[in-house]
């Protein structure tokens, strides 16, 4: 194929190529497979691309990452009440990754492309930060740290400024970045069982269905004093209700953690102000830990203040209202440490810093079923447990659940 026959037909098939490389990875993981030679090639392939393909082929790669990444975003919208925004939601996060990419299409030279991927690789349009682009090397031979991006750049620049029998050699400088020495984890000395629920999203916050899910937990929690578990952990918001406000719940939950550790998500109110938790019952006690770091445009709208009223009444019926913890909770159960993460704060930075070895994280991703929302969270969670040698502990509605190295 020459470009010269149709260019646009050329720039759209390396465009299509590039996103594709660049995504094949989740993928992969949704439907069960890993193959780490694949995921190491695509990824490889994929910066190249956007190293040397010409700059509109750029915009389309940036235009269907967006897609592929994160067109499930607008299904949570269904639940309150502006489902007819989806679409138009996808298209936005098209939009704004073919942007987030596009700044490579300022300029045909490699080595300032090889500079400013490393450079987005720090930066998160509208705080959001689920495209980390070293993630593209969670599940490869590649190591998932800021050196191991800067070498692999470097040695796919270098053969551009290079003549002769020699000039592919820098290929040969991607072994450097290659995970000889992976982070060790290490497992939590207790007996956790992790609860996997499926409530849809439609149902969880129904009156009728209240009943049902304490019924559900309950059980679990008999089961799992039944099989000599230390600690029990529930999905995020499995108590659909402000937990302060019911005071029995509080006392039964309380009397049971006398035999057994558990912890569970729901909500809570003080002062007329929304919090997003998590609470810990043991010992016929019980400490809380709000949420620290809020879901943007789902729990609150980064936007200036004027735009958050208006979005925020207009498109969240009032939702996008909640308040944040001033600093991670650590939870001290049977004596060990465990950060508490909900949901998006477990694919945070904010949540790994510090002394922090186990991590408990709760989500509820029935917002998103059907969707790879879940596997991409789980990536992102790994990527994450192996950057800062943490094991992380999930329980999750829908999909998710597990022990994350």
């Amino acid at each position: 194929m020459k470009k010269s026959l149709n260019p646009l037909l050329f720039d759209l098939i390396f465009g299509v190529l590039a996103a594709l490389f660049f995504s094949a990875f989740i993928y992969f993981e949704h439907i069960g497979i890993t193959l780490k030679l694949l995921n190491t090639l695509f990824a490889i392939l994929s910066l190249a691309f956007f190293l040397y393909m010409p700059k509109r082929a750029i915009l389309i790669a940036g235009l269907f990452i967006g897609i592929l990444w994160f067109y499930w975003i607008g299904y949570s919208f269904e639940y309150n009440g502006v489902g007819y925004l989806t679409p138009f939601i996808a298209i936005i996060f098209a939009l704004i990754y073919m942007l987030f990419f596009g700044v490579l299409a300022l300029t045909d030279k490699v080595y300032i492309r090889a500079i400013l991927i490393f450079a987005l690789s720090f930066f998160e349009p509208m705080d959001w930060n689920w495209l980390q682009i070293e993630l593209i090397f969670v599940d490869s031979y590649i190591g998932v740290l800021k050196y191991q991006l800067a070498v692999v750049l470097l040695a796919l620049s270098l053969p551009k400024y290079l003549r002769g029998a020699y000039k592919y050699a820098p290929l040969f400088l991607i072994i450097l970045a290659f995970n000889f020495a992976p982070q060790t984890q290490k497992d939590a000395p207790l007996k956790i069982k992790l609860v996997s629920t499926d409530i849809t999203q439609d149902i969880k916050w129904k009156e009728e269905t209240l009943t049902p899910t304490l019924n559900m937990a309950f059980k679990e929690i008999q089961s799992a004093l039944e099989s000599n578990y230390d600690l029990i952990v529930f999905p995020e918001s499995v108590f659909p209700l402000y937990m302060n406000k019911a005071p029995s719940l509080l006392e039964k939950l309380s009397e049971l953690s006398k035999d057994i550790t558990i912890v569970a998500g729901s909500l809570m109110i003080e002062n007329n102000t929304n919090y997003n938790v998590t609470y810990m019952f043991e010992n016929g006690n019980y400490q809380v830990a709000k949420k620290l770091v809020l879901v943007p445009f789902g729990e609150y709208i980064p936007l200036p203040k004027f735009a958050q009223k208006i979005i925020n009444d207009t498109f969240f019926a009032g939702a996008s209202d909640f308040k944040t913890a001033t600093k991670p909770t650590d939870f001290i159960i049977k004596g060990v440490k465990f950060r508490n993460a909900i949901c998006y704060e477990a694919t945070c930075k904010e949540l790994y810093e510090g002394d922090v070895d186990f991590l408990i994280a709760t989500s509820n991703n029935a917002w998103f079923a059907p969707s790879i929302e879940p596997t991409l969270q789980k990536l992102l969670m790994r990527y994450y447990a192996r950057k800062n040698g943490v094991t992380i502990y999930h329980s999750a509605n829908y999909l998710g659940t597990g022990i994350i190295k």
